[in-house]
């Protein structure tokens, strides 16, 4: 095996690294960020700066000194409140640009579990709810209370004034 079993009999090695790394990759100010639905054909870690092909810097797409084209990326996050960061560790506000979690361009006002392009869980797309104010107040508040069996592992944000400042830009992305 490639790792070693530690004295409690847990498997220590790459596949450990692995989860404690994803784990930890969304945390934040004791809430954890994180979706864990996937996009469409379960290509985890095609948002922006995954590695080749990512436009993460000259090069990366193979060519020196090519400078990658313009993503739209920063114009989308132009606005964009502090709390945003959090969901920006699976989240792009580029429309079709999905990560760990749904791109969140043009989410407002539509059903949960149809942006196009991603594969939500079950649980998300039989729940019947629209993104409007209330219910994505609910759902900041706290997504597995109001959809258990959401992939979606973040803890919620518990300010109501944080809240209202995402909901109120989520509105403005189209």
């Amino acid at each position: 095996m490639a790792g070693t079993f530690l004295r409690t009999g847990i498997m220590a090695g790459p596949a450990l690294a692995l989860a404690l790394a994803l784990a930890l990759a969304g945390c934040g100010s004791g809430e954890q960020a994180g979706s864990g639905e996937q996009p469409a054909g379960g290509e985890v870690g095609t948002g922006a700066g995954s590695g080749a092909g990512s436009g993460a810097g000259p090069g990366a797409n193979g060519a020196a000194g090519q400078v990658p084209a313009d993503t739209g990326a920063a114009s989308a996050l132009a606005g964009a409140p502090a709390a945003f960061a959090q969901c920006a560790a699976c989240h792009s506000p580029v429309p079709g640009k999905h990560g760990i979690g749904p791109s969140l361009a043009g989410v407002y006002g539509t059903k949960a579990g149809e942006i196009a392009g991603y594969a939500f869980s079950p649980a998300l797309k039989a729940s019947g709810l629209t993104w409007d104010d209330a219910t994505l107040d609910k759902w900041l508040a706290g997504p597995m209370r109001l959809v258990p069996g959401t992939r979606m592992t973040y803890a919620g944000q518990s300010d109501p004034a944080k809240r209202a400042e995402l909901i109120a830009w989520l509105k403005t992305l189209k």
